[in-house]
């Protein structure tokens, strides 16, 4: 897995800001560091810190009717996560599970929300964030109507490469470990559909896979797969 040292200010809410305003936002808060499977923020808790991830990964679930467990969404390194408790003080929506090694600040919401009158331009990018991941639901939702699990599973692999994929010389490295019931979730497709296109894009040469990776070979035909242009 990659776990990045350095603050990446080509990803995430420090992209979005100058260079001074990442500068202050990394000095609010206190530092931790969480280990493999620590839970961040659990669903239906009433806390309201916000957690800036510095180094690492995460994984966003939510508890559904069944009892079962969806994935939501990944975040990585640059990334704000339970931000929407930080602005209303309503319970928390989802679960935060550290992915391996986890470096962050864990930032009160008195001192967040003083930080984004401070630094309009660091609410604006808050905005803008909370805007993203609201398409990121709505395209997902329209996604599981419109399309079937080959084609839900070629639009999400696409845009978790768009969005965390690094390039290797083999292709774009995703750079988190994703297991196959996770992608089944993040789909909302059954595993065993999940694995035969899998099988089936691997055997195109599309993807490949291994323990805990996953390299797009070929993005313009996974492009191809998922409806979308070139």
């Amino acid at each position: 897995m990659v776990v990045r040292d350095q603050l990446p200010s080509e990803h995430g809410l420090f992209a979005a800001l100058a260079p001074a305003t990442v500068s202050a936002l990394v000095r609010i808060g206190t530092e931790r560091v969480y280990h493999p499977g620590n839970i961040l923020v659990r669903q239906g808790e009433s806390t309201t810190f916000v957690v800036l991830l510095l180094a690492g990964w995460v994984k966003v679930t939510a508890t559904t009717a069944d009892g079962g467990h969806a994935l939501l969404a990944v975040r990585s390194s640059g990334d704000l996560v339970g931000e929407l408790a930080g602005l209303d003080g309503e319970p928390r929506s989802a679960t935060v599970t550290a992915v391996g090694r986890l470096r962050a600040r864990v930032i009160g919401r008195p001192e967040f929300q003083r930080f984004l009158i401070r630094y309009p331009d660091a609410g604006l990018a808050v905005s803008r964030m909370v805007a993203a991941k609201l398409r990121w639901s709505t395209q997902r939702r329209i996604d599981f109507s419109g399309y079937d699990v080959p084609g839900r599973l070629a639009r999400i692999l696409v845009a978790l490469v768009s969005a965390y994929g690094t390039p290797t010389p083999r292709g774009w490295e995703v750079g988190f470990p994703i297991t196959q019931p996770e992608l089944a979730a993040l789909i909302g497709a059954a595993e065993p559909t999940v694995h035969k296109s899998l099988t089936e894009l691997r055997r195109r040469n599309v993807l490949d896979t291994g323990y805990r990776r996953m390299t797009i070979l070929d993005l313009p035909a996974l492009r191809a797969a998922a409806g979308l242009a070139p």
